[in-house]
């Protein structure tokens, strides 16, 4: 029998408001959260976890377009600049989740988006293309908001779940332990075997504990 696969896709907001302290924390998050992504895998050895980047500023564009396997995957810095074509990486993310862009016996994908601000552009088509996708709309779906500034309605129209609410991460240490949990508890719980109704709603549980953040500010 075929294994099983899990698609996990980040998409990861570069826009100019990420200049500084936020990307560098973003870059590093990112690099610490791999050896726990490894780990998540290594514990569900009957799936293949894979990979894929995404980012956007004023374009969106994979930053790590070929599904790669956690074992092989290494961080390559991203930078800031430009606007947010949130809507456009949301679309761009629809065109891979089908059976053709992503074959074989498949687990929900598991998508994280992680922004600062607000879509400069048209966010409403980008959303309903991806839950229009055959694999969009069954995804489990995470959002990071990256300081005060993020707009939590789109994100929590992305998560589209009542209990499931976007995690808020103030400063650089917060941002590394919600990239870590974004990238691992998911996939444990999508990988796992379960008989609960609603699986997603105790992930909305132990996501509520990861909400609490320090005072520190960016």
């Amino acid at each position: 029998m075929a294994r099983r696969q899990l698609h996990v896709i980040l998409a990861l907001d570069c826009s100019g408001s990420m200049t500084g302290d936020k990307i560098a924390s973003l870059n590093y998050a990112m690099r610490a959260a791999i050896p726990e992504m490894r780990a998540a895998a290594d514990d569900n050895p009957e799936t293949d976890v894979l990979i894929r980047v995404l980012r956007f500023s004023s374009r969106a564009e994979w930053h790590l377009a070929v599904p790669t396997p956690v074992a092989q995957f290494e961080w390559q810095d991203v930078a800031a600049g430009g606007e947010t074509s949130m809507g456009e990486a949301l679309a761009m993310i629809a065109d891979v989740m089908g059976p053709e862009r992503m074959p074989g016996r498949q687990l929900p994908p598991v998508l994280v988006l992680v922004s600062d601000g607000q879509p400069s552009d048209d966010f409403e088509i980008g959303l309903k293309r991806l839950f229009d996708s055959p694999y969009g709309s069954r995804a489990l779906r995470v959002a990071i908001a990256i300081g005060s500034d993020a707009d939590y309605e789109v994100l929590e129209r992305f998560i589209a779940h009542p209990e499931f609410k976007p995690l808020r991460a103030n400063n650089a240490q917060d941002l590394v332990n919600r990239i870590k949990w974004a990238t691992t508890a998911p996939v444990k719980s999508v990988s796992s075997p379960s008989n609960a109704p609603d699986p997603v709603t105790q992930l909305a549980l132990d996501a509520d504990r990861q909400r609490r953040s320090s005072d520190m500010v960016w």
